[in-house]
Order: C-alpha cells, then structure tokens, then sequence
C-alpha cells in the first residue's frame, strides 16, 4: 500500500509540472493532522491513508478521456434520458463511460433497507429542520470552506449560481425522498452524476489561471478529504443542530439519516475505510477535517452575497434580515461574520428566544399560547425557503462540464 500511495503522488506532481512541489508541501501540512484511523469506518479496517492524496481512481481517467475526446455534448444528452435508478444506461454514452457507471451505479453490499426506509420516514417528519439547515446552513457554511467556495466559484457552475443552487438542491431532495435509494426513486442517478461532475471538474480545474492562484497548493481539487468535509457540512453538522434545538430523534431515525448518507458517501466515490461508521465517529471526523478549515475568502463572501440575492427573491428582499439573522443563529457567528452576513439588532433576538419555543410547539412539547405572535413570521419564512429550496432541486440536469468558469 506504501507504493501505491507514491504512486497517487508522482501522478499527481508529475501531470501537474509546478503545482506539484507546492502540493507536496501543502499536503504534509494536511497529512500531519490526519488520525482518524479507518476502525472507525463502515469498513472496519483500511490502510490508513491521508485523504488528502486520494481522489477518485474509477471516475478521474474516465471523465479525463470524455473530455479530452470531445465526447461531453454525446454523454450530457444520453444523460438527459436517465432519470430514474431502475432505469438502465441510456443509449449514445461512451463505451468507456457506461462501463464505469455501470460498476458506479451499484448499491453497497452492506446498504441496509429497513435504515434508508427510516431515513425517508425521519426526513418526512422533520424536513422543516432538515430543509433549513441543509439550505440556511450547510449551504452557506460552503462558502466558509475556502477549497469548496473556490472550486464552486472557479468552475463552470460559479458563472450561474442559481443553477449551481438548484442543483446542489437535487442532492438534497433526493436524499431525503421517500424513495431515495429504491427502484422509482432518483437518488443513485444523482449521486452517480455528481460523482461524473466532480471528476470532470478535478480534470477541469487546474488548467484555470483562477483557481491556481489562490488554491493554496493543491494539486488536484475535490480530494477524498474535501468530500468529507462537506459531508460533515451536512450530515454531521445537520445531526448536531437537531440535538442543539432539542429536536426529538429516536435512535432509529438517528442511525437511518446516518446511513443515507453513509450510502450517498458510498455513491459519491468516497473509500468505505474514510466513512463513519457510528455518530461518534463523525464528529470526532468532523473535529478534525471540518471545524479548523472554516475561513473567510473573497470567493466565499461573494458567493454568500449571491445566495443570498437568491433567496431575496422569494419577496423582493423583505426577509433577507430574518434569513441572515437565522443564519447566524444556526451557524454561529464566527461563521457569520467568517462569510460577511449582516448582523441585525431587531432578529437575532427574536429568532434566539422564538425558535426554541417554535420547536418545541411543533414536537407537542408547549401549547401554542405560549409561543409569542413574531415567531410566527419567522416560521413563515422559513417554510417558504425550504419550499424553494426542496422546488428548486427538481427537473434539474446535472452535466458534465467541459470548461470551467468563463474569465
């Protein structure tokens, strides 16, 4: 294994010419801190290796050589016609292609039935906690991950970024959808497609004069290590937030919304050996590769003030002070003043002593007399943004891209 990991990094220092000494020295930085050990995976046992030299062996060369073709316009309209996880492979997709997805498009052998199931119940219950915290959370804490917000701001999806939401939406949909992971449900075809873009953007990106100027020596972007962390963003961070509110969750539902997303980890073409096996687990991965990342950029500032803009449309920016002020309470305001939001004097408040009751109304813990008439228009607002945010993600085509964003 010693080997093949030199392997991984002459490939890498080799194809990249001069980023290659600056990534050696950025990812002894980074191996330093990796000690998770992998008997703490859902594979129980692994080589141990750092993440931040592993990326995806399967997809890389393949997307690589679609690219370099020519064949991307082929491949996105076959695509088009694949929507569904029963369905096979469209006709049209290059030979190379359709024989890696063929392979991707596979369940884990230890994928559990009865725990996507409870995960699909969990998310139906609770999916205006789970909604606002992917969205008013999770997603405006990737732009506090500076890896994260340069690649989304770099790429081809940086140009559109209401797209580039709607389909991070996509993911977040389709993980919690009823049928996620069953036959009529959508969520192998979007985990599969963003495993194919993720691939293309790794081929795609170092040859952007941007994203080499400011990727902090990185050699190839979207590591196995990267993934984790905006897993951790969403699963880990989401988990957290609900025990925070006081959310009741039965520990069926804890280890179902653990394991779709041990699955989509799976789908994504994470190494079983780099997954959490147990909540514990996670956090103590979180600790280590989310939590010291977090950082202020100017891409990240940026892409907050977009998303932002974005969700002002839902009323022409009245709520835009209610979001930014639920914002800071979900993420704290280290992270919020990391991303440049607003503080406000009038919300921050109201949403600190409102939400609390809001919850605990909602799980039948207080009758509704005693939560105060403003919470109800903090309720309001976020209903609607997860109803945008859930709309948003569906119709979407997720393709591969061919160029990162235009100058």
């Amino acid at each position: 294994m010693e080997d093949f990991s030199r392997r991984r990094m002459l490939f890498a220092s080799g194809a990249l010419g001069a980023f290659g000494v600056l990534g050696a020295a950025s990812s002894a930085r980074a191996r330093s801190l990796w000690t998770w050990s992998p008997n703490g995976s859902v594979a129980g046992r692994g080589a141990g290796l750092d993440p931040e030299w592993v990326w995806d062996e399967e997809a890389d060369p393949v997307l690589a050589a679609v690219i370099e073709r020519g064949d991307v316009p082929k491949a996105n309209e076959a695509l088009r016609k694949w929507t569904r996880n029963h369905q096979p492979l469209p006709s049209g997709l290059p030979a190379d292609l359709r024989d890696f997805m063929e392979e991707a498009r596979r369940l884990p052998s230890w994928a559990d039935e009865k725990k996507l199931a409870a995960a699909a119940q969990f998310t139906k219950k609770k999916g205006i906690y789970t909604g606002a915290l992917y969205g008013l959370g999770s997603g405006l804490m990737s732009t506090a991950i500076p890896r994260e917000a340069r690649a989304v701001y770099y790429s081809k999806g940086g140009a559109d970024m209401k797209d580039r939401i709607a389909k991070t939406a996509q993911l977040g949909y389709d993980v919690g959808d009823l049928d996620a992971y069953q036959p009529q449900g959508g969520m192998v075809v979007t985990a599969v497609k963003t495993r194919l873009v993720h691939a293309a953007v790794r081929h795609l990106l170092p040859q952007s004069p941007g994203w080499s100027r400011t990727n902090g020596g990185q050699t190839v972007p979207i590591s196995q290590a990267d993934i984790m962390v905006t897993w951790h963003s969403l699963s880990t961070f989401v988990m957290r937030k609900l025990k925070d509110w006081k959310v009741p969750v039965s520990a069926a539902e804890s280890d179902g919304f653990l394991h779709v997303w041990q699955v989509t980890a799976h789908m994504l073409g994470v190494q079983d050996e780099y997954i959490p096996a147990s909540w514990d687990e996670a956090h103590a991965q979180s600790r280590q590769v989310l939590d010291p990342v977090l950082a202020s950029t100017p891409e990240g500032v940026e892409l907050t003030d977009v998303l932002l803009d974005i969700v002002a449309e839902l009323d022409a920016g009245l709520t835009r002070p209610l979001i930014n002020a639920f914002s800071r309470y979900t993420l704290g305001d280290r992270t919020g003043d990391l991303i440049g939001l607003d503080r406000e004097p009038f919300w921050q408040p109201l949403i600190g002593a409102a939400w609390p009751l809001l919850v605990a109304f909602r799980e039948g813990l207080i009758p509704r007399p005693l939560v105060p008439e403003a919470a109800w228009t903090v309720e309001e607002a976020i209903r609607r943004f997860v109803l945008l945010f859930l709309s948003e993600g569906r119709g979407i085509r997720l393709e591969i891209p061919d160029t990162n964003r235009p100058a």
